[in-house]
């Protein structure tokens, strides 16, 4: 008898965190782009007994992904696909960031779509910056939320002017991934399958590191200060969220967010932090 198949995009230390907690007793599907990351996550979970096989992926490209959703397929029964991929503001310009973090994003959500298996549940890991800014201009929204996956690059809400730095990037991407979720759960649906988000705040990772040690790093530094938890967040921690929304006791939960940020954003809210524009 066939596996149950868990695929964890993105091999960083969340996904990673994932991987490892929800797929002891399951076939895992590890993938990244960046090889030696993968096979190293790849190694550590099968030293520690877990099933997993790996395939590197460009979530940028339709190809990458469609070639890792037939893997999976052929692997067994898709029940569990966490998108844990992307980039951060300091980590490339505007358009790998858009590349990545939104349509790629987008992409994985349309592909996958077509082989999660019924009672199945998605999962893309966002991030607080999603909520950071207001709402975009109602008609903005709607278009990130439906507007077809190889269009949406092209959306004037995307272009240069409105989107200068990789800051606003990332945070109009963010935003992008929680709108996409709350229209993907129409199409799961009819799937008999369920997909959610959670957005973490600052989490211990590599990519977190290189984030305090660039230039923004005062800015996250001081988002920690004046957090309610005034304190990171582990991987681990996310995780155990993410175990709740991928499993049956969130049956009832579909296109929601979930924000686990130590209450950062509550704090933007009160204006102990500026509200970035």
């Amino acid at each position: 008898m066939d596996k149950n198949v868990i695929v964890v995009i993105g091999a960083g230390g969340i996904g990673l965190a994932i991987a490892r907690r929800q797929g002891f007793n399951s076939k895992v599907l590890l993938a990244d782009r960046n090889e030696e990351l993968l096979a190293t996550a790849a190694e550590g979970m099968a030293n520690a007994g877990f099933d997993v096989e790996l395939q590197t992926v460009d979530v940028s490209s339709r190809a990458s992904v469609q070639a890792l959703a037939d893997k999976a397929d052929a692997l067994g029964p898709v029940m569990q696909v966490v998108i844990a991929a992307g980039l951060s503001p300091n980590m490339a310009p505007v358009d790998k960031i858009l590349a990545v973090d939104l349509y790629g994003t987008a992409l994985a959500f349309e592909i996958f779509g077509g082989v999660i298996a019924p009672g199945g549940a998605g999962l893309v890991v966002s991030s607080m910056a999603g909520h950071h800014r207001r709402p975009l201009p109602e008609e903005d929204e709607k278009l990130l939320a439906y507007t077809p996956t190889e269009e949406l690059l092209a959306l004037p809400c995307l272009n240069s002017e409105a989107v200068p730095n990789g800051m606003i990037a990332y945070m109009v991407a963010k935003r992008a991934n929680i709108l996409r979720v709350q229209a993907e759960a129409m199409h799961w649906g009819e799937r008999g399958a369920r997909v959610n988000a959670i957005s973490p705040g600052i989490v211990v990772t590599p990519l977190a590191a290189h984030e305090l040690a660039s230039p923004s790093g005062d800015i996250f530094r001081a988002m920690v200060a004046a957090s309610p938890a005034k304190r990171m967040a582990s991987p681990e921690e996310i995780a155990v969220a993410a175990n709740f929304l991928l499993g049956p006791d969130a049956g009832f939960i579909t296109g929601s967010d979930l924000l686990i940020d130590g209450g950062v954003v509550a704090a933007m809210r009160a204006g102990k932090l500026p509200t970035p524009h």
